[in-house]
C-alpha cells in the first residue's frame, strides 16, 4: 500500500453520454459564451462545418488545419484566424491533433475551450500540452492548458475505423501504465488506471470484432475517460518520453507510435515496477504486463514494428541519444544499452523483453 502521496483534482466539467453532442449549444449559453471557434483536421472539416451551422449564431467560423503533434506554425496561423472572426472561445471537434490545436491557442489567449473527443486518446482530461517547433517536441503543464468542457458522446466513435480504434485505445493504455509507476502516483490514480486497462482490455477486441457495438464503444470511450485522467493527474515516464522523441524528431504518427511502444517499455520497467505490473497483469488477465500488452495489441491487428511507420534501423542511436539527453524520471534508471535494446525490438517488431 501506498502510503505516501498528494492527491490533487483537475476542474473539468464532464457530460457523458449517447446524443450528448446535441448540448453543446447549451453548454456554450451556460458558460456564456458568444462566439465559438471550431476547430478540426481537415480530414474532419465537413463535419466541423455541420457543427458550425447548427450552432447558429453562436458560431464564430470554422479552422481545420489541425495537425499531429501540434506544430507551432499552425497554432500561430489559428490565433491569427481567430482575431480575425472575434472568437471567444474554442470548440474541438476529433483525436489528440485537435484537441492540442486548442490547448496551444488556451495556452496563449486564455480563451476557455470545450472538448468533444472522438478517439480514445484522453488528451482533453488534461492540463498537459504537447507541440513541435524545429523538429523537438516539447511538453508544458499549466492550468489555462486544460478544457472546461468534455462531451463524450458514443455516436461520435462508430465510424472510427478498426485500425485507429486500436492504436488509439493502446495510446490511452500507455498513460495508465504509466500512471502506476509515476513518481506522482497516488492510490486513487492506481484504482482509476487498473479500470481504464481492464476496460480497454475487455472492449477492444469486442469493438474490432463488430464496429458498430454500442455497448463495447461505450465501454471503450470510458476507458478513454478513466485513462485520460491518469495522464492529467500523474507525471510521465519512459514511455512518453521516447514516444516524444519518435514523434517529435522523426514525425512517426502519434497513436500509432504509443501502440507499438507500450509493451516494449513495461517490459523495461517491469523488473523497477512489481506493483504497477501487478495491476497490469490483474486488469490483463495475464501473468506477464510487457508480454500480455503485446498479445493484445497483436489480437486487435494494432502495428507492432516502427520499420512499418518509417523509422530506420539506423535512427536507433541518435533516438537512443536524445532520450538520454533530458530523460524523464522513471523507476527504472535508463540506461543506453537498455533503450538501444528497446527501440531494436520495437523496429523489427518482435515481442518484449524484460
Amino acid at each position: 500500500m501506498q502510503t505516501h502521496f498528494i492527491y490533487e483534482t483537475l476542474p473539468a466539467r464532464v457530460i457523458f453520454g449517447e446524443g450528448k453532442l446535441n448540448s453543446l449549444g447549451e453548454e456554450l449559453e451556460r458558460a456564456g459564451l458568444k462566439k465559438a471557434l471550431v476547430l478540426s483536421t481537415p480530414h474532419q472539416a465537413d463535419w466541423a462545418h455541420e457543427i458550425a451551422t447548427s450552432l447558429g449564431t453562436l458560431s464564430a467560423g470554422v479552422f481545420s488545419q489541425a495537425a499531429m503533434h501540434t506544430p507551432v506554425t499552425v497554432t500561430e496561423d489559428a490565433i491569427s484566424f481567430l482575431n480575425k472572426v472575434g472568437a471567444d472561445c474554442v470548440v474541438e471537434l476529433g483525436g489528440g491533433s485537435t484537441i492540442g490545436l486548442g490547448k496551444a491557442i488556451a495556452l496563449r489567449t486564455g480563451l476557455p475551450q470545450i472538448a468533444v473527443p472522438t478517439t480514445y486518446a484522453g488528451s482533453e482530461m488534461t492540463s498537459i500540452l504537447g507541440q513541435t517547433e524545429n523538429g523537438v517536441k516539447t511538453t508544458q503543464k499549466k492550468p489555462v492548458i486544460q478544457p472546461g468542457t468534455v462531451i463524450y458522446d458514443v455516436n461520435l466513435t462508430l465510424t472510427l475505423p478498426p485500425a485507429l480504434t486500436a492504436t488509439s485505445g493502446l495510446n490511452a493504455m500507455a498513460h495508465a501504465v504509466e500512471a502506476l509507476y509515476a513518481q506522482d502516483r497516488n492510490p486513487i490514480i492506481s484504482l482509476v488506471a487498473e479500470e481504464g486497462i481492464r476496460a480497454f482490455a475487455e472492449s477492444l477486441p469486442a469493438v474490432i470484432a463488430a464496429p458498430n457495438d454500442k455497448s463495447a464503444r461505450t465501454k471503450a470511450q470510458y476507458g478513454g475517460w478513466l485513462c485520460g485522467i491518469c495522464l492529467g493527474s500523474a507525471g510521465m515516464a519512459l514511455h512518453h518520453k521516447l514516444c516524444h522523441v519518435l514523434g517529435g524528431s522523426f514525425d512517426l504518427p502519434h497513436s500509432e507510435t504509443h501502440a507499438i511502444m507500450l509493451p516494449h517499455t513495461a517490459a523495461y520497467n517491469e523488473p523497477a515496477a512489481a506493483e504497477a505490473m501487478d495491476a497490469v497483469r490483474r486488469a490483463l488477465g495475464n501473468a506477464n504486463a510487457g508480454q500480455g500488452l503485446w498479445e493484445l495489441a497483436k489480437s486487435i491487428n494494432a502495428p507492432l514494428a516502427l520499420k512499418d511507420l518509417g523509422f530506420k534501423e539506423t535512427d536507433i542511436e541518435k533516438a537512443t541519444e536524445i532520450a538520454l539527453k533530458n530523460p524523464y524520471w522513471n523507476p527504472r534508471p535508463l540506461e543506453a544499452d537498455g533503450l538501444r535494446s528497446l527501440l531494436r525490438r520495437a523496429w523489427a517488431g518482435d515481442a518484449p523483453q524484460a
